[in-house]
């Protein structure tokens, strides 16, 4: 028995509570087990140890199992407790149920039935324990950069990297451009025992067809013109760690062929060779295309596709995180300014406002382009909406030669009114010009939102 977390036995009668000991210790050799005669005691060993298992009597003196129920939860939330009864208070122990133990044995105990609930309640505490274990890594090896934002998608999608992390099996990642899949696939080697060795990537619609054999399986001397040495290719470079095939959709029939024999055999074939390498290696995959229709056309391998989405993570697209928009949006302003030695700056909420009802196609990688363009050309420290508008060139701002640009608070307000003319306009739109069901959507009152349609000269009934 590997990764031993400790097995804490509470009962008042010393005979049964050693003797449940011995007959624990014989079948979990490699638990730490230890017994003690009350509530208090236990209350004790659990300030000072750590364990996984907790069987304790119903009845006792000083403190009962319904109380150091509540007192042991309290202190270890993820330890499971097995509560001990005669028959004659079942009721009572399926009611500890209800407050939380994991389960409960009728006195006498059989050895078999013990055996049955200690296995499930130790297993129960290893997956919380190690799912714990992958959370704090996950949050430590990311770093700040990484997994910016609090929406439930990338909730998912952080529980689905800590999930897949530490297995073996290939990983197909998919999501459109910009959204992360690199990302993704770094923290799952990370994440993995595989993380000591290199974490390799072939970007597939990068290398000539006639190249990328030899890159991922590499070449004998001579095996081609130009060949004038051996190239051990990507996938020995990588063994003992993690290769990404990202955009793997693109890769060609022929290409698709020797990559199946590669994954199926744990063997590759250097071009121009007669003998195979054995490679060890954990094999990720990403691409932006649906890989189904490409199966329908022809143009990609079933047989491949199943060899690589043995698990597989959806990284979402940004318009499906639009909450995370003004957390990923001011730190990257944060780390824009630091690789740019400069003091850091700040977002006015109208500007970040902004941000959230512009359409991203390029997702997180074209908020973070905009936004490190933002801190380049924007000298102030505190940016305004007026100037994401002069970034990104949706409005010049009128002025004469003699007199230059428009004075900044006249140009402030021209950029404002223009946004708040496409936002109502847009949520007139949505609610078919009905002016409450917009106040209610915007959080305006209706008051101030038909004040504000007078002053910019908007119909409601004009989106009916």
């Amino acid at each position: 028995m590997t990764n031993a977390i400790g097995i804490l036995i509470v009962d008042d009668e010393k005979d049964f509570a050693t003797g449940l000991a011995r007959l624990l210790g014989r079948q979990y050799p490699d638990e730490h087990i230890m017994a003690v005669l009350s509530g208090p005691e236990a209350i004790a060993a659990l300030e000072n140890d750590v364990f996984g298992l907790m069987l304790t009597d119903l009845n006792m003196p000083s403190m009962d199992g319904v109380e150091l129920l509540r007192r042991a939860r309290e202190m270890h939330p993820d330890m499971s407790v097995v509560m001990l009864t005669a028959y004659g208070t079942v009721e009572t122990a399926v009611d500890a149920l209800k407050i939380g133990a994991y389960d409960f044995l009728t006195k006498p105990v059989e050895p078999k039935d013990l055996f049955q609930v200690v296995e499930r309640g130790l297993e129960r505490s290893r997956l919380l324990g190690e799912n714990a274990r992958l959370q704090e890594l996950l949050a430590k090896q990311i770093g700040p950069n990484e997994f910016v934002g609090e929406s439930s998608a990338i909730r998912r999608l952080k529980d689905g990297v800590a999930a897949v992390a530490e297995s073996e099996y290939t990983v197909l990642i998919r999501g459109e451009s910009g959204t992360g899949k690199e990302l993704v696939a770094r923290t799952i080697h990370q994440l993995s025992g595989r993380s000591r060795k290199p974490l390799l990537t072939v970007n597939c619609p990068a290398i000539p067809d006639q190249l990328l054999e030899s890159e991922l399986f590499g070449h004998v001397k001579g095996a081609f013109t130009g060949a004038d040495r051996d190239h051990k290719g990507i996938f020995v470079s990588a063994d003992g760690g993690t290769l990404l095939l990202d955009e793997i959709g693109d890769i060609s029939p022929g290409i698709q062929t020797k990559l199946l024999r590669a994954l199926q055999e744990g063997e590759i074939r250097p071009v121009g060779s007669s003998k195979t390498v054995p490679v060890d290696v954990r094999i990720l995959a990403s691409t932006n295309q649906p890989l189904e229709e490409k199966i329908k056309d022809g143009s990609f391998r079933e047989d491949l596709y199943y060899r690589l989405n043995v698990l597989n993570l959806n990284v979402p697209a940004l318009r499906d995180r639009n909450d995370d928009i003004a957390i990923l949006a001011r730190h990257f302003l944060t780390i824009s300014c630091e690789e740019m030695k400069v003091n850091p700056k700040a977002m006015a909420p109208d500007a970040v406002a902004y941000l959230t009802t512009k359409n991203w196609p390029g997702n997180v990688r074209e908020l973070q382009n905009f936004i490190r363009r933002l801190a380049v050309f924007s000298s102030s420290e505190s940016l305004e909406l007026v100037h994401l508008r002069l970034v990104e060139g949706l409005e010049g701002l009128p002025g004469d030669e003699s007199q230059g640009l428009t004075p900044y608070k006249d140009a402030k307000e021209k950029v404002v009114d223009d946004f708040t003319r496409t936002y109502v306009e847009e949520l007139l739109s949505g609610t078919r010009g009905n002016v409450s069901k917009a106040a209610r959507q915007s959080g305006l009152s209706r008051v101030a939102l038909q004040k504000i349609l007078k002053r910019l000269d908007v119909n409601a009934g004009s989106f009916k």
